[in-house]
């Protein structure tokens, strides 16, 4: 069992997709760490016991390891694909995706029940049949930064910042409006 689990820990932690295991790895690795804890006790002066002894310390440590590395790529691959992948994992691993799965699904329900309600009324489009004017070109208005904020996305979807106290920049006027109304900034004047 200590090979199989050293070759399971090596694979988790070196590689980036998640590895299979057998379904009943854990309950067999249990079964071997609590036999060679008991054998240790017997006559805990033997060279064997000393070597149990390492040998179990040795294995807590890899599960340790081998837990956390697998935990975080199963919500990785979980949350990014919303589904589990179940044949790589053990049975006890399954079972907790069933219940992340279920709560992933009804969250999203929620979000999007939540969304339709909070629209109160019905975006209206006009469609024009005049041909369309050239694009006017964005305005930027000069704002001096009152507190520190991190980087924003502008209206023209370029990254502006991060921004310190005092410092001065030129932003899409919609962004420099939002700014000033949260009192983040102030307009300049320039001349």
């Amino acid at each position: 069992m200590y090979n199989e689990l050293y070759a399971a820990w090596k694979r988790e932690i070196s590689e980036s997709q998640l590895g299979g295991l057998p379904p009943d790895f854990y309950t067999r690795l249990a079964e071997y760490l609590k036999r060679i804890g008991e054998t240790g006790v017997q006559d805990q002066k033997s060279v064997k016991a000393n070597l149990l002894a390492k040998e179990a310390a040795n294995s807590r440590h890899m599960l340790e390891e081998l837990l956390w590395a697998r935990y975080k790529k199963i919500i990785k691959a979980t949350t990014k694909q919303r589904k589990a992948p179940k044949d790589l994992l053990t049975l006890e691993e399954a079972q907790m995706c069933e219940t992340f799965e279920s709560f992933s699904d009804a969250y999203q329900k929620f979000a999007k029940t939540l969304m339709q309600e909070a629209q109160v009324e019905p975006i209206k489009v006009q469609i024009k049949t005049q041909p369309k004017p050239e694009a006017p070109t964005r305005k930027l208005l000069a704002v001096r930064f009152v507190k520190a904020i991190p980087a924003i996305m502008g209206a023209d979807m370029k990254s502006y910042g991060p921004f310190a106290a005092e410092d001065v920049a030129s932003l899409p006027a919609p962004n420099a409006q939002i700014l000033v109304k949260q009192g983040l900034a102030v307009l300049v004047e320039v001349s």
